[in-house]
C-alpha cells in the first residue's frame, strides 16, 4: 500500500489546502454527481456545497471566530454532515461528541471545550436535558436542533436556509484546530483530544494513495463522532467520492446497501465484520464491486482476517494506531496472508520503535512500549499540558515520539505484533503474561465466538489469568474442558487459571472489549 502519491484531479492546488476548501473544489467539479447517500436520498455535490456555504456563513452571522468550538451530538445524519463541513469551512474546530457518554460526562465535555454552538438530535435530548440552561459559553441562539422543532432551539434547515451561499473567505491556516475528539475513558475525566487542520490533510493525502478517488462509494456504518469514521469518509469527500451513510449500524442492511450502492470501500470495526460474516445472507450477497476495505480501532482477530480474505472481493486492509496519531502500521491481508497475526509494517512516512521500561530503544525481536511519530500528531491533549507531555518519548536524536502503552515486538521482516496494553498486562508470580497470546490460542478453538483473558487476585501469585469466553451457538464444551485443552498449549508460566462463560463481552462503540470493567468485580475490596 502505497502511501507517498496522491491521486491528480487535473487541477493544481496551493501549497497548503484545508480539507474543507478540497472539498468545495470538489463540489465545483462533481456538480451533479451524488456526495451522500441516506436511507435512500440522494444529495448531490452541487447542493451538498451550497449548504456547507450556507451553514458556514450561518455560523459567522452568530460571531463564530477561527478556533471558536462547535459541539455536534447527534446520530449520523445529513445534517450532521454539512455542520461538520460547514463549521470547517468558516474556520471553527468541531467537537464530535459520543451518544454512549454519560450526561454527567457530556456536560464536562461542552464545557472543557469551551464549546459556543452545539447541535444535538431528537435522539439525544434525553442525555443534555439536566445541563442543557447551564452551558455559559453558548452564544446566543446557539442551541441548533438538528430534526426537531422545540422552543429555545433554532430548526437546522431553516437556520442554515436563512444564510447565503457564497464563499465565507476565511482563511485557514494549517496549525488551527480542525477538531476535538474526547477520550471513551471509562473513569475520569475524558481528554481533548486536538487535532489541526495540518494533520487531517496529512490523512486525506494518504488514503488518496490508497486508491480513494471521486468512483470512490464509501459505506460509513460507524459514527461521526468517532475518529474510525473520519479518516475514511473525509477523504472520501475530499476526493470527490461518494459516502453511503448509515443512521446505526445493522449487519443486513450493511449487506443490502452494500449491493444496491455498488459500494466499493469502508471502514469497520472487529465485531462489525464478525457479524457481518456471520449473516445468513453474506454468501448470497453481491460484494463483487468491493475494492478496498479497512479495519481499526481493536485487534482483528487471525480467523476474521482470513475470513474477509477468502470470502470478500477486494483488498483488505488492517491499520494501527492512536486517535492521537504518531506512527501507525499497515497491514495488506490480501498480499501478507502468512502475516495476519501482525498488525503490518510500519507506514510510509512514520516512524515507530520498541523502548523498555527505563526509555531504552530496544532492537529487533525484543518486547518493549510502541512508539511512534509521522507528521500526523495530535497538537496535544486540550489546556492538558501535563498528560501530553506524558505522552512524549525523546529520541537519542531529541525527536519526539507518541507513546501507545501498546506492547510490542517485530519480526525479522520488519512486521509488528501487538501484545497487550502495558495497564492490561498480568504479572504472575514475576512473570509478565500477555493476555493476547492466551487469547490467540483460546480463538483456534472452534466452539470460542468471543474471548477476553483478564488477571484477577491470586494470593499464591499476586493475580493469575482468568479467560472470559462466549461459545458458539450449539456448543457444549465444558469450562474444565476449554480450560484444559488451552492449557495444553500455553508454557507453564501463561497458564489460564479458570474459564468462565459469558453471552456478550463488553465493548465500546467501536468495538473495543472493556477490559477494565471485566476486571472491577474480581478486585473490588482487594488492596
Amino acid at each position: 500500500m502505497t502511501l507517498t502519491d496522491a491521486p491528480d484531479t487535473g487541477e493544481e492546488k496551493t501549497a497548503f489546502e484545508d480539507v474543507a476548501s478540497q472539498i468545495m473544489r470538489m463540489g465545483r467539479q462533481q456538480g451533479d454527481q451524488t456526495a451522500i447517500i441516506l436511507n435512500g436520498t440522494r444529495t448531490s455535490w452541487r447542493d451538498f456545497s451550497r449548504h456547507v456555504d450556507q451553514v458556514a456563513n450561518a455560523l459567522v452571522a452568530m460571531g463564530i471566530k477561527p478556533e471558536d468550538k462547535v459541539a455536534v451530538l447527534a446520530s449520523s445524519s445529513l445534517a450532521y454532515v454539512e455542520m461538520f463541513i460547514g463549521t470547517l469551512r468558516a474556520g471553527a474546530c468541531v467537537v464530535p461528541l459520543s451518544g454512549m457518554a454519560s450526561a454527567e460526562q457530556l456536560e464536562v465535555m461542552v464545557n472543557d471545550s469551551d464549546t459556543q454552538v452545539l447541535m444535538i438530535s431528537q435522539s439525544m435530548r434525553e442525555l443534555t436535558a439536566g445541563f442543557i440552561d447551564r452551558l455559559p459559553n453558548l452564544l446566543p441562539g446557539g442551541k441548533i436542533a438538528a430534526d426537531f422543532d422545540a422552543e429555545g432551539w433554532q430548526q437546522f434547515d431553516a437556520w442554515r436556509d436563512a444564510a447565503n451561499d457564497t464563499d465565507p473567505h476565511i482563511e485557514i491556516k494549517p496549525e488551527y484546530g480542525f477538531n476535538l475528539i474526547y477520550s471513551s475513558g471509562t473513569t475520569g475525566v475524558p481528554k481533548g483530544i486536538m487535532q489541526s487542520h495540518d494533520m487531517r490533510a496529512f490523512h486525506v493525502e494518504r488514503f488518496g494513495a490508497s486508491g480513494i478517488d471521486k468512483d470512490t462509494i464509501s459505506l460509513v456504518s460507524t459514527p461521526f463522532y468517532s475518529n474510525t469514521t473520519l479518516v475514511v469518509a473525509l477523504p472520501t469527500l475530499a476526493w470527490g467520492g461518494t459516502v453511503v451513510l448509515m443512521e446505526k449500524f445493522k449487519a443486513d442492511e450493511f449487506l443490502r446497501l452494500s449491493e444496491a450502492e455498488k459500494v466499493n470501500t469502508a471502514m469497520l470495526v472487529p465485531v462489525q465484520y464478525q457479524r457481518v460474516l456471520d449473516h445468513e445472507d453474506f454468501d448470497k450477497t453481491d460484494l463483487s464491486s468491493y475494492e478496498l476495505k479497512f479495519s481499526t480501532s481493536a485487534p482483528l482477530r487471525v480467523g476474521i482476517k482470513q475470513q474477509i480474505v477468502a470470502r470478500w472481493p477486494g483488498k483488505m486492509f488492517e491499520i494501527y494506531g492512536l486517535t492521537e496519531g504518531g506512527g501507525s502500521t499497515i497491514l495488506s491481508c490480501t498480499e501478507f496472508p502468512d502475516k495476519l497475526e501482525s498488525v503490518g509494517v510500519t507506514a510510509e512516512t512514520a516512524d515507530i520503535r520498541l523502548i523498555d521500561g527505563e526509555g531504552n530503544e530496544l532492537p529487533q525481536g525484543e518486547i518493549g512500549e510502541v512508539v511512534g511519530r509521522s507528521q500526523g500528531m495530535m497538537a496535544g491533549y486540550y489546556k492538558r499540558e501535563d498528560l501530553t507531555d506524558e505522552m512524549y518519548w525523546l529520541s537519542p536524536e531529541g525527536i519526539k515520539f507518541f507513546r501507545t502503552g501498546d506492547m510490542g515486538r517485530f519480526d525479522e521482516d520488519g512486521f509488528l505484533y501487538l501484545l497487550d496494553r502495558i495497564k492490561d498486562m498480568i504479572i504472575s508470580g514475576g512473570f509478565n503474561i500477555y493476555a493476547a497470546d492466551l487469547e490467540a490460542v483460546l480463538t483456534n478453538h472452534p466452539d470460542v465466538a468471543d474471548v477476553a483473558v483478564i488477571g484477577i487476585p491470586s494470593d499464591q501469585w499476586g493475580e493469575t489469568p482468568l479467560g472470559l469466553v462466549v461459545t458458539n451457538p450449539g456448543a457444549t464444551i465444558s469450562t474444565e474442558e476449554l480450560t484444559k485443552w488451552a492449557n495444553s498449549k500455553l508454557g507453564k508460566a501463561q497458564r489460564l487459571s479458570n474459564i468462565e462463560l459469558r453471552d456478550t463481552l463488553p465493548r465500546s462503540t467501536i468495538g473495543k472489549i472493556l477490559k477494565r470493567e471485566l476486571r472491577e468485580p474480581y478486585w473490588a475490596g482487594v488492596k
